[in-house]
């Protein structure tokens, strides 16, 4: 039986860069939208904060989250290993567990005001491509490992799972933020278990009612059953805004405009009473 842990960094590497190149592929050849700004204006920025986000949690964490699961199950924490649930059993449990919480987290990095300074920076890019699933702040990643580290530990969630659900969620992430055209039959059918481009785009509209929606990255249910899922955008696809009102110049395209958002002024007073007008 292959040891799969064993090869954890080719694997996260080799799906990492396969799937990154078959969607900037697809995107050339059949893209959903035209796009506002050039790529070189964006992708540098982007490309260069993923690698800022791996050297950070390289450097704060001495476990990440299979070298956490791997802990946990030689020391039998967490709930699976108390119930002493079959191997397979533990595997199906978890990646859906694990997704409902990252949905959780998203929502409360929307809902908290703090977390939100460091979580719209995701969505100030002024497109929506692949490269927008990579756009994170380095202190939320942070963050957000602090949270995947509880909730691998809490759950005693099979290494092999959480190696699993990490290479799927990146995925997950990457060909739903894509600018990629599926047929809308598809779309409506596959909408169903995976979110989807479509369904993922109106999460980064510039319309406060739709960014605060379609919370989910890799399964589609569960905005459907907390209700917060919302079909499509009110401009449709090809003429909806993308991004923050408040944050559409250089703070949103350069690297170290990116890396300051969270420091620089919040949503002004006008926008916040917009804001407030289109929640009611």
């Amino acid at each position: 039986m292959i040891d799969w842990l064993r090869y954890e960094s080719a694997i996260r590497l080799g799906c990492f860069f396969a799937v990154l190149l078959a969607m900037m592929l697809w995107e050339w050849r059949r893209p959903r939208r035209p796009l506002g700004l050039a790529r070189g204006l964006r992708w540098p920025a982007n490309l260069g904060i993923v690698a800022a986000d791996s050297l950070v949690l390289r450097l704060v964490f001495p476990v990440l989250a299979v070298g956490a699961a791997q802990l946990a199950e030689a020391k039998g924490w967490g709930l699976l290993h108390w119930l002493a649930a079959p191997r397979w059993l533990a595997v199906a449990v978890s990646l859906p567990l694990l997704d409902a919480v990252i949905y959780a987290q998203h929502v409360v990095f929307h809902k908290v005001p703090l977390l939100w300074r460091l979580h719209r920076m995701h969505h100030t890019d002024l497109d929506f491509d692949v490269t927008t699933a990579l756009r994170f702040h380095p202190l939320e990643i942070v963050l957000s490992m602090l949270v995947k580290l509880a909730a691998v530990v809490l759950l005693g969630a099979p290494p092999v799972a959480v190696l699993l659900f990490e290479v799927i969620l990146n995925a997950a992430a990457m060909f739903n933020h894509g600018n990629v055209r599926l047929p809308l039959q598809v779309d409506r059918v596959l909408r169903q278990v995976l979110v989807t481009p479509d369904m993922h785009r109106v999460h980064h509209s510039v319309h406060r009612r739709e960014t605060d929606s379609n919370f989910g990255f890799s399964l589609a249910c569960w905005d459907r059953l907390f209700g917060t899922y919302r079909d499509q955008p009110r401009d449709g696809h090809t003429d909806m805004s993308i991004g923050l009102a408040y944050f559409r110049d250089w703070r949103a395209t350069r690297w170290y405009g990116l890396l300051l958002q969270p420091f620089l002024d919040s949503e002004p007073p006008s926008a916040q009473r917009e804001s407030r007008t289109e929640l009611i």
